[in-house]
């Protein structure tokens, strides 16, 4: 028993004690049966969440009036939230009020079959009132009772189902999906785009991202999503994504979502993200992807060491490469990519590292030093200065100054 179960425990059996009961619940108890180590546990119980915070003196107040308490243990956080009914969902994502109930009851408020089970850490039972056990064993995602009913009270369960069906290569019922395809234009507003996003981000973190994108496509949630996409057929999605099993592990969620529009301007691009309430790092993560696109496209992509030089520099091109070697078409194109790169870098070393470090060969103090005054005919020398001593391969300032001062910019 790892530490953030034993705390837990320890919380069940406190509740226990004070008179109540109290079970793991959820997304922990899932994971318990398949197998898949979790410290995310949260606590189901029938005692109020007044007796919760008399019981426990360092808590978080986050949903009090839906019968949620955040218990603090050790840096660990627990969920702790009454047995409930909810009633009357007005916006599509929360019950305008609940009334406390029964495990039984309260099971039936959960989304899945396979998150609607109960675990009592104390007695080491199951319990479970939804078949979700027999759900697992099926390898199916199936809403607790009527699917349509489920997406009208949480209409961002339609991106959940596929979400979880997607990391653990289950299938969803027949009548779930039939319900998503009939509630995907209800999405928005109820669901937040920053929702979205944490969706994306979560659904990234599992090596079939890429069926997700089309799952999410075929059941008419990515062009609700990305309104662009909506006359795009479902075999482009499929070429998009196709690469992504070849992606470095540390890939970001943007970089992956950026492959869905390889046709569209860096700036429409842009647009789109913010739209998802992606941050300013993303959105550079695309922008530094895009630069190095529009390098390997040009003419003379082999020649450019200067401004292969600069690329190579940014803290994250080697992603950016790696993403973009993946995308080739062939086995061959790629390996003939990633050599190229991993020579010309190496051959280029010297002038990265001064790039990262802000140490040029020339410098502003050493033109100075010549009698350059700071002016915009200097700015101009000091390009210069990089070009000549990159694509001369040159590591002796003086040896720059000499053909620096061969050049038409230099002062007569």
């Amino acid at each position: 028993m790892d530490e953030a179960q034993l705390h837990a425990t320890e919380i069940v059996k406190k509740l226990v004690k004070a008179g109540y009961i109290a079970y793991f619940a959820g997304g922990w108890v899932r994971d318990y049966l398949m197998g898949h180590p979790s410290s995310d546990i949260d606590i189901a119980t029938n005692a109020p969440p007044e007796k919760i915070l008399d019981l426990f003196p360092h808590t978080l107040l986050v949903g009090l009036a839906f019968g949620v308490v955040i218990v603090l243990i050790e840096g660990h956080q627990y969920e702790i939230s009454t047995f409930r009914q909810d009633f009357d969902y007005l916006d599509g994502r929360k019950p305008s009020k609940i009334q406390l109930s029964t495990p039984q009851e309260d099971a039936k408020r959960r989304d899945f079959t396979i998150n609607g089970m109960f675990y009592d850490p104390i007695e080491d039972t199951i319990f479970d009132f939804v078949r979700g056990a027999v759900d697992l064993d099926l390898g199916i995602i199936r809403t607790i009772g009527n699917p349509q009913e489920r997406f009208l009270e949480d209409r961002l369960r339609m991106v959940r189902a596929i979400r979880f069906a997607s990391r653990f290569g289950f299938i969803i019922d027949t009548d779930t999906q039939e319900a998503i395809i009939e509630n995907a234009s209800t999405l928005f507003p109820s669901v937040a785009m920053e929702r979205i996003w944490q969706e994306f981000c979560k659904m990234s973190n599992y090596p079939s991202f890429d069926h997700a994108l089309i799952e999410l496509h075929r059941l008419q949630l990515l062009a609700e999503i990305f309104p662009t996409l909506a006359n795009t057929h479902l075999n482009a999605i499929k070429h998009r994504v196709k690469s992504f099993h070849l992606y470095p592990h540390e890939t970001p969620t943007i970089l992956y979502l950026a492959q869905l529009f390889p046709d569209l301007s860096l700036t429409t691009l842009l647009d789109i993200f913010k739209e998802l309430k992606t941050s300013k790092r993303d959105c550079h993560y695309v922008e530094v992807y895009r630069k190095g696109q529009n390098l390997m496209n040009s003419a003379n992509a082999g020649d450019n060491w200067v401004e292969w030089t600069h690329y190579y520099a940014l803290p994250e091109a080697q992603i950016c490469l790696d993403i973009m070697i993946a995308n080739a078409a062939t086995e061959e194109e790629r390996t003939d990519l990633a050599n190229f790169h991993k020579n010309l870098r190496k051959k280029l070393a010297k002038h990265i590292e001064r790039i990262q470090h802000k140490n040029p060969l020339i410098s502003s103090a050493f033109l100075m030093d010549q009698g350059i005054l700071p002016s915009k005919q200097m700015g101009l020398l000091l390009k210069e200065a990089e070009k000549i001593v990159i694509l001369n391969n040159l590591e002796n300032a003086q040896d720059a100054l000499s053909s620096l001062k061969q050049s038409p910019l230099w002062p007569l």
